[in-house]
């Protein structure tokens, strides 16, 4: 007999647990089918791993600067295997974590690769199951470039299988992926060097941000070469990897190279069309403001939709989606716009709302920037040439404000509130009237002027 179900989520990352969970809440019979490891890319190679190679990486410039403190510390070197080890732990516990709470909510689990059978029956394995409402969710994966040799560079995924922190390492991208890992690796005892196709990291970054990480990778030893053209791959003497122009001349020569050039969606081994499920050319499962696709009952959440892939983003999306079609909250949706980030570089960065580019084009001359740089007060003894900056973008008579950018320590942490803030409306005289909280940076973006 086949199994039927309120709600079914194909995947078992952020966003399909969150709309399955959400709607065994709501008094709904609902499932789960998940392939590889529960929790998806952002606990097993993503936001989770990532962040605990972020906190490697920044206890090592604290060692850096530890003398800076009156501190004689001495390091002989660090141990990737054991952190790896460590990490690797955490993430296990948390996949198990997570299967419990499927458990709890009797939520059931299948294991195994899904393929649609028709509009609301899905096929795992030998079994079959449908359902009132089936929720894509299989997210993305890390794109590699269709050039020769492509396959001896590694992925974002593959970097939390490395065994080593390799001696030199080329990252070919722009984006945050390749800043984050870039300062990990550096940190961590690798020469590395960073290949962007433009003019520098970070594009759609507001441009202040841009400049100051720049400059900070520079700090960091990490070279940023711009309008490069990575044509070829190639093995070079004792493994290495050469990396080869459009002329074929070396860019050169490196232990590892670290693709991070975007990610796409995991759609193509769906059998969407079995389903009538449309979808773009580059595989994005195509969908509307409430998630839906263009076939009734049937929706995508998450990475695969190819907009704002941020896990907190799809887990919002999961659970409003479940309110809408088994809560019965009629118009319950996700609003996409204002949408708060975190770049775990170092220094951290943290953005809410539109850049100074995307609000003059937007608003025209109806717009007023407040910004600052500064020296963080920790590095006023760390010896480190650092800079710090935050930024308010605002338009209007009571100049709203439309955007806030911060770079430097503490950036990620802060952001949270100033992003309820903004998403509230807050006005640049709502910032100037909350008391600071001195001495912090965040006391910046209320005193700007």
């Amino acid at each position: 007999m086949m199994e039927h179900y309120d709600l079914l989520s194909i995947g078992g990352g952020s966003g399909g647990l969150a709309a399955a969970q959400r709607a065994a809440i709501h008094g709904a019979r609902a499932a789960v089918i998940e392939s590889g490891r529960l929790g998806g890319t952002c606990v097993n190679v993503g936001c989770v791993p990532k962040k605990v190679m972020w906190y490697a990486a920044q206890i090592a410039h604290v060692l850096e600067d530890a003398g800076g403190y009156g501190f004689d510390v001495a390091v002989h070197g660090h141990n990737w295997a054991l952190l790896k080890e460590r990490r690797d732990a955490y993430v296990a516990r948390l996949n198990a974590i997570y299967e419990r709470n499927l458990q709890r909510r009797d939520v059931n689990l299948y294991r195994g690769h899904a393929s649609f059978v028709d509009a609301h029956t899905v096929r795992v394995g030998d079994r079959q199951m449908s359902a009132d409402h089936i929720v894509i969710a299989t997210g993305g994966k890390p794109r590699v470039p269709d050039i020769p040799g492509a396959q001896l560079g590694i992925v974002s995924d593959d970097f939390f299988q490395l065994e080593k922190c390799p001696d030199s390492v080329a990252v070919i991208g722009s984006g945050y992926i390749a800043v984050e890992l870039a300062g990990m690796f550096a940190a961590l005892g690798a020469e590395v060097r960073i290949y962007v196709r433009y003019d520098g990291v970070l594009r759609r970054f507001d441009p202040m941000l841009r400049s100051i990480l720049t400059d900070e990778l520079g700090h960091a030893g990490i070279d940023v070469v711009p309008d490069s053209r990575v044509a070829e791959l190639a093995a070079a003497d004792g493994g290495e990897i050469s990396l080869l122009d459009t002329n074929h001349a070396s860019l050169g020569v490196f232990d590892k190279v670290l693709w991070a050039i975007g990610r796409g969606p995991n759609s193509a081994d769906l059998s969407l069309d079995k389903a009538g499920v449309a979808i773009r050319e580059d595989g994005v499962v195509i969908s509307d403001e409430m998630q839906n696709t263009n076939v009734a009952g049937v929706y995508a959440i998450g990475d695969v939709t190819g907009r704002a892939e941020l896990t907190p983003v799809a887990i919002a999306a999961g659970r409003r989606l479940a309110d809408r079609v088994i809560g019965g909250d009629a118009d319950r949706k996700l609003d996409y716009d204002c949408i708060p980030t975190v770049v775990f570089s170092h220094p951290t960065i943290g953005t809410v709302g539109l850049t100074e580019p995307e609000a003059r084009e937007k608003f025209g001359a109806d717009v007023r920037i407040y910004e600052s740089s500064y020296k963080p007060m920790y590095d006023q003894l760390s010896g480190r040439e650092a800079q710090a900056a935050a930024k308010l973008v605002v338009t209007g008579a009571q100049e709203r404000v439309v955007g806030c950018h911060v770079i430097g320590p503490g950036a990620d942490e802060m952001l949270q509130g100033f992003a309820v803030a903004i998403k509230m409306g807050a006005t640049k005289r709502d910032f100037d009237d909350t008391v600071a909280i001195h001495p912090t940076s965040a006391e910046e973006v209320v005193t700007l002027a």
